[in-house]
């Protein structure tokens, strides 16, 4: 049986354009952290989940996935080092063995597992794909396991615009916003928040 794709959950960033008064990835939505509501999301896909974050965060999501499914990057005292290539080079070397990796910024905790699950099976058929909303390009985005060795190489805040730029990427269109919506400031927060709402109400009235 072919071994599935990772998701990889990227929470080591600085969030140093959010000017609420704690990280971004802790502020609540619903009845959950912004990073636990992603992380959330990533293992209802049913795909294997690791998440990339800092000392800060680690305890948070140790409820949620194993210890061994945590790579902490960062000073003891909470302090990132590095950007999102450092961030993504480093989850894909803890998982070496995956047939591929979708990359899964923390702040974008709206997309939903489907819409994982949809990105994870087209690279079965190509080497990169992305979620796409409406012809806008979103998140997560895949790449097959032939892309290890380029991947493990990131490093620095460029992520892999590189890579993106040198291979065709495929587009999956999905009936999902939240692959779109992710998080860098208090009005970002407030969408998210009403989003999650609006959600809410809509359950209500199914039930």
């Amino acid at each position: 049986m072919k071994t599935p794709p990772t998701i990889i959950v990227l929470g080591a960033g600085r969030g140093t354009r959010y000017t609420g008064p704690r990280h971004k990835l802790a502020e609540s939505l619903g009845a959950e952290s912004v990073l636990k509501r992603t992380v959330s999301n990533a293992l209802a896909s049913g795909l294997p989940v690791l998440v990339v974050t800092t000392p800060a965060f680690a305890a948070e999501v140790a409820d949620l996935v194993a210890r061994r499914d945590i790579v902490v990057l960062g000073e003891a005292d909470g302090l990132p080092l590095g950007g999102m290539g450092d961030s993504i080079a480093a989850g894909v070397a803890a998982r070496p063995g995956a047939g591929g990796w979708l990359v899964m910024p923390a702040d974008m905790p709206l997309a939903r597992p489907t819409s994982m699950a949809a990105v994870a099976a087209a690279l079965a058929s190509h080497p990169l794909a992305y979620a796409q909303y409406r012809g806008r390009r979103g998140h997560p985005v895949g790449f097959g396991a032939e892309l290890f060795s380029e991947l493990v190489r990131l490093s620095g805040d460029e992520g892999a615009r590189r890579i993106l730029a040198r291979y065709p990427g495929h587009a999956v269109e999905l009936d999902d916003a939240g692959v779109l919506l992710d998080m860098d400031t208090e009005a970002d927060l407030a969408s998210l928040r009403a989003h999650v709402a609006a959600e809410d109400v809509a359950s209500a009235v199914r039930r």
